[in-house]
This record gives structure tokens, sequence and C-alpha cells, in this order.
């Protein structure tokens, strides 16, 4: 029936399709379209589209354009962005173990997950139960704002499955003006898997709602964000041969049919978020710099004169000091007339930051294995509902010397300071008794940044901080970014370095974590990383090769330490889940290579992916990773854009990092009882179109299923063959 409904929706769009107000959203990432504050101009160069008349409002010509951006969480610095309505990849756009495939999941829409490509992965989050949802947790320097000529909406659903194993994910995304300066909108995102595997349901909700001032001397970006993630812990399938050996089972098992270890499982995390970041801005008005053929044309004398009455012109040009005196007037008269447009050009700014956060983390479970767990700290063994409560507010002052101010001091130079309270609540025997312990800490931190985003041949940004007061005393960071830009031949070529210093003390819950099943204080050292790496990237022939190495001294890291045990009935291990810290230093090497070809209709992307880690017991990584699709492109009666293609994700055999349900966090396996996952490549197929207001799309996912190593995670087996659709509509106003 969804099959039926969705070809439905695209044979109505394609016979009636002046009767949606609908466009596709254009925006320009390119950072000289709004001034050193990124302020839009009066006279917006956004960048324009043809539109059609409006069905219902005879002559009613929609105004259409928008400008979009992120900002920087720690000072609110506007960073121009690109929009995600590009056609390309949609079809990948809601699998969760990501566009080329590069993360381990659980296997269900919305499952937690982790990067397998170490340089891509993401510092843990303060409260670290928000780590494995990216996928779905929206981060404020991810956030999009608008800016738009009129109202806009963007509906999108993505579908999969039935009613019993099926996936439904809908977003919306709505952006208004109130005027030229000041916008507000909000973000819904929403998904529902319900697992092709038993007890693997996900639920993931996440919204944001935002509005800004942008205004010559002030500046004002407020966001709420709210997010609920209920997650199903299944703790992976009873025995692997169900998927690498079906058939020694002597009868056919579907999905379904395969026993899990847990039931009646659940993690849940709820996060509330409340940021406000505004500025004040002091600066001077200087002349627009304007092409000479739009600077007003002084007139020539006799047409200044036509100005004047005839019986007044005629008295004028009887006298020679008359007419010069005459003249001059008129003259300036004219100049006053047309002023040179003068624009406000900011020298110094004021910042304030602040952001409230509110974070829960609840674990529960009424059906517990016996002997699954090694450990239980209170209580008795039938039921655990533990729960954990963060409360974060941080505050941050900034002066900063605004790039430009001075055109012997091309950099922008920013210091500031920041404040930030936390306080923690965790579950604490007292006397024997159950009750709650409260952890608080404060820190006071002082850094600069020093930047460079204007012109196009080099940029740069520099930041550091440091703590100098609190519980992280003595933690501190340098991170650098420099790009170069320059045409080579006929190809546009960029050089790109990153590099970092971090002494960073391990969040919280690295150094405490109480529930029934799991339970540590720890006295960590600090951790020490070194990064160093760099890009070279070919516009013109699609090439892209990123190297870089890592450096970590006492790398933090969770373990699953399991011990044996033998009963009449069955042998096995029970699982314990602890916080391990690396005593030496451990090294990572990577390097990634993009390359795309085109031969007409054809194309071919790919990504190669090396790693090279020093201790595979503490970092494990797949020495190899690839992405590969092949694809035609071509158009239909010269509007209907098509993509008719396939992929393959492929990762050699590694012992990949184990899953602790009662944490819900990615674990290193233990020596004594691991596996290992990979070599062996998932291929799917795809039909993706585009076509003036919508992009949709139909998959097929895991088109190669059956025998084989194939799992996501140790335990957690790959979705079986799966249809997948989606559609993405924008809707202007």
């Amino acid at each position: 029936m969804k099959i039926v409904r969705f070809l439905v929706l695209v044979i109505i769009y394609l016979l009636f399709p002046n009767g949606i107000t609908a466009q596709r959203l254009y925006t320009d990432g390119q950072s000289d379209i709004t001034d050193e504050n990124g302020n839009l101009p009066e006279n917006n160069a956004y960048r324009q589209t043809t539109w059609g008349r409006d069905s219902t409002r005879e002559d009613k010509e929609i105004p259409i354009g928008v400008f979009q951006w992120k900002i920087d969480e720690r000072l609110g610095t506007v960073l121009p962005t690109e929009s995600d309505t590009i056609p390309h990849h949609f079809q990948n756009f809601n699998r969760t173990e990501g566009y080329t495939g590069q993360y381990n999941i659980l296997g269900n829409l919305g499952s937690p997950r982790l990067s397998r490509i170490f340089m891509d992965r993401h510092p843990f989050d303060p409260v670290i139960f928000f780590s494995p949802y990216d996928y779905a947790y929206t981060r404020l320097s991810d956030f999009i704002f608008s800016n738009t000529k009129s109202p806009i909406t963007n509906l999108s659903y993505h579908s999969c499955g039935d009613r019993q194993d099926g996936e439904d994910r809908v977003r919306a995304y709505f952006a208004t003006n109130i005027n030229k300066q000041a916008g507000l909108g909000f973000k819904l995102d929403y998904l529902y898997g319900r697992g092709y595997y038993n007890n693997q349901a996900s639920a993931l909700f996440n919204g944001g709602l935002y509005g800004y001032y942008r205004g010559e001397r002030y500046d004002m970006h407020a966001w709420i964000s709210a997010n609920h993630f209920k997650l199903a812990e299944n703790g992976g399938i009873e025995n692997d041969r169900y998927i690498t050996d079906p058939e020694s089972f002597g009868r056919s098992y579907k999905s379904r049919d395969i026993p899990t270890v847990l039931a009646q499982t659940w993690n849940r995390n709820d996060d509330q978020t409340y940021y406000l970041t505004h500025r004040y801005n002091l600066g001077i008005y200087r002349d627009e710099e304007i092409p000479d053929s739009l600077k007003p044309i002084m007139p020539s004398d006799s047409v200044l004169l036509k100005s004047l009455r005839d019986s007044i012109r005629t008295i004028v040009l009887a006298d020679t000091l008359r007419l010069r005196l005459t003249l001059d007037s008129l003259r300036n008269k004219f100049t006053a007339d047309n002023p040179v447009p003068q624009e406000f050009f900011p020298v110094t700014s004021f910042i304030h930051t602040l952001c409230i956060r509110n974070a829960r983390h609840t674990f529960y479970t009424y059906d517990i294995p016996e002997h699954y767990y090694t450990n239980h700290y209170y209580g008795d063994m039938s039921s655990a509902r533990d729960r954990s409560r963060s409360i974060s507010v941080k505050n941050t002052l900034g002066i900063a010397l605004r790039e430009g101010f001075n055109k012997w001091a091309k950099a922008g130079l920013t210091a500031f300071a920041s404040h930030e309270y936390s306080q923690y609540s965790l579950p604490m025997l007292f006397g024997g008794y159950l009750g709650t312990k409260y952890y608080q800490e404060n820190n006071f931190s002082i850094g600069g940044e020093l930047i460079k985003r204007q012109g196009n041949l080099l940029h740069y940004n520099a930041v550091g901080e440091i703590v100098l007061a609190g519980e992280d005393i003595g933690q501190f960071s340098v991170d650098g970014k420099v790009d170069l830009n320059f045409r080579l031949f006929k190809d546009t070529v960029q050089l790109a370095a990153h590099a970092y210093i971090k002494n960073e003390n391990p969040s919280f819950y690295f150094r405490h974590f109480h529930s029934k099943f799991a339970w540590w204080d720890s006295d960590l050292s600090y951790e020490w990383r070194t990064r160093m790496e760099g890009t070279l990237s070919l516009k013109r022939t699609g090439t892209r090769l990123r190297i870089g190495v890592e450096n970590v001294l006492n790398y933090t890291y969770f373990a699953n330490e399991k011990t044996a045990f033998s009963t009449a009935e069955q042998n096995g291990f029970s699982n314990q889940v602890a916080v391990r810290q690396n005593s030496g230093s451990l090294q990572v090497f990577s390097a990634i290579l993009n390359q795309d070809f085109k031969f007409g209709i054809f194309h071919w992307d790919n990504e190669i992916v090396y790693q090279k880690s020093t201790d595979e017991g503490v970092l494990p990584l797949p020495a190899l990773s690839a992405y590969s699709n092949l694809y035609i492109v071509f158009r239909i009666a010269k509007v209907l854009r098509v993509e008719l293609g396939g992929d393959v994700r492929y990762f050699t055999s590694y012992y990949a990092p184990d899953y602790s349900p009662v944490i819900g966090q990615f674990t290193t396996q233990d020596a004594q009882d691991r596996v290992k996952i990979g070599n062996y490549p998932i291929c799917n197929t795809y039909l993706n179109f585009h076509l003036k207001h919508c992009r949709f799309y139909a998959a097929v996912n895991h088109v190669n299923a059956g025998s084989g190593n194939a799992f996501w995670a140790p335990h957690y087996p790959i979705n079986p063959l799966t249809i997948h659709f989606g559609l993405s509509w924008n809707f202007f106003n």
C-alpha cells in the first residue's frame, strides 16, 4: 500500500506541477555575500530562479531567495553554509550508517552509531549518552538559520517496510522573516524504527526553535532545542550462525524468528538546551565601493542650466561671473541629491553567550537473563531503573577586533572568558539505603581567537583556551586551520591543514557513574592529544586526498570485561563494562582518498580509507574501508533529473567495538570472547529523482542478503533486503 500511495503522489505531481506553489531552495554559501559581520546588504544578491504564476492569484509573483548560515557556539560568529537540498546522494540521506556506510550501528533506524573513520569521530559530548545519537541529535553548530524573501517550508518523509518491522521518518523545516533584519523558524524531526529483529525499536524526536536579529549595531541569535530518544535494547542475537551459516539449523529463519539476548530493556535520553548569543558593535561608516557604471554622472553644463526657469537662465547667461557661480551651485546641489552610499563597518564587538542545558538518562529493564551481568551493586536482579541527570550553565564574555578593521591588520582578533557551572546526580548507597548523590563542578577559562575569512586566496583560524580554575584546572587546547586556494592550469586547487594540541580531563561520566550493573569512581589522568592532517583538493578532476596522524597519551575508553561461568544448563560469559585508560602513547595514521570520475552521463564516485592503530586491543580500526557508487545521470523532458545506479560499502574484518546496553556506549571486546566482523560487501541499488520543487527516491538496500558475515557491529546483523522510499518538498508561501 505504501508503494501505491507513493506512486500516486508522484503521478499527481507530474500531471499537475503548477498547482502547487513550491520552489527549490537555493543558497549561496560564499562568504562574500555578506559584510564582515555576516549582515545582508540592502540589495542582497540572492541566487535567483525563474518563477511561474500562482494559480490562485492572478499576476502574483512570489519572491524567491534564501541565505543560510550556521553559528559558532562559543562566540556566535556567523558562518555562511549551504543547505541540504542537493539532489545527489539523497537516497542515502536517511541511512543511519551514513552516506558512505562509515558508521558501525546496531542495524535499526536511528540506533547508536560509531564512526569507523577515527579522524571523523566527534569528541565525546559532555553528556556522553547523546554521543552515539549524532544521527538524530542536532548540535547548535550544525543548526541552519535562514534569511528568506518569503516564508519557506521543507517537508520530507522516508519510509520502509510495514507496520510490523518498518521504518518511518518525518522532517519539517520552516523559516520566515519578520523584516530584513529579523527572522524566526523551527525544525522538527521524528523517526520511528520498529526494527527487523526483535526488541530493537527506536523512537527519536528532535526539535529546534530559533529567532535572530541582525542589525548594524546589535546582533542576536536565540535557539531552543528539545530531544526525546527512546531505544529498546536486545543485546544482539543469541547465535551469530543464524546469519553466517543459516543452513546449519535445518530450517529457514526470518529475521523476526531469530532470538535475541535481551527483552523489555530500554535506554531513554531527554535533553533541553536554551541558547542565547548577542553582541553590540562599535564602528564607522564608510563610502561603499561601487562600480563606475553605477556611479551617478555629473550632467553637462547645458543640462544643469535647463533646470532653471527661462527668465533666470537668460539673466545668468548674460553675466560670466554669475554663470560660474550658478553652475557651482547646481553641481553642489546634484552632489547633495546623489550622495555616495555608505555602509556601517564594525570595528569592535562586545559579545555575550549563554547556554543552559538540562539532560536526563534513564536505563530500565524488567527481564534480565541469568548471568548476563557479572555484578549488581544494589537491590535484587528482577528489574532495574537507573537515572542520571545533569544541568549546566555556561556564560562567555568576549571582545573582538573585527576582521579588516585596519588595512594593516587583516585578521580579526578576539579575547574571551568563560565560566561553566555543572551539576550531576547519580544513585548512591548511604548506609545500605539507596539515595542520590549530587556532584558540582565549576570551571573558569580564558582564551583567544585569530581569524581570517575574507578574500579568496588564504583563510585561517586559530583558537586557544585554558582553564585557570575549577575541576578541570590546567586543561587547555590550541586548534588551528588554514587553507590556500589558487588556480593551477585549468583547475582550482585547495591546500588545507588542520592541527591541534589538547590536554583534556576526561568528561564527568568517565570519572563517575553509578547504576545497578555498572559502577565506577575513577581517578583518571588528563588525555594529551596532538593531531596533524593535510588535505589536497582538485575541483576539476574530482580528487581529494586527506592524510593525518594523531598521537594520544592516556587514551580513555570503555571496555567490556567478561567473566566465564558454568552451570548445568550452559557455559558462557557474563558482561561487565568498565572505564580503562591506556598508560602509554597511542598513534593512529589515516589516509583518505576520494576520486570521482565522469564520462558523459556515466559517473563513478569512490572513497578509500586506510587506517592503522598502534594498539588494536585498545583502539580497533579496520585497515581498509571503501565506498563505490556507479550511476548514470540524465534528464527526461529536460525537467526531470534522474540518477540510476548502485553502490557498495566494504571494510576489512577486525575486532570491531562491542556495544553495552547498560550505558548505551560502544566498548572494546574482551580478548577471551571476541569476534570479527567485516570482509562483507553491502550492495544497494537506487533511483533518485529531482523535479523542480521536490526530490524523491526509491532504493533497494542489501540486495546481496544471504549467508555471510553480515554484521554492522558484533552480534548486530545488517537488516535483510529492504525497499525504501523518500520524498522531500520545498514550499515558498
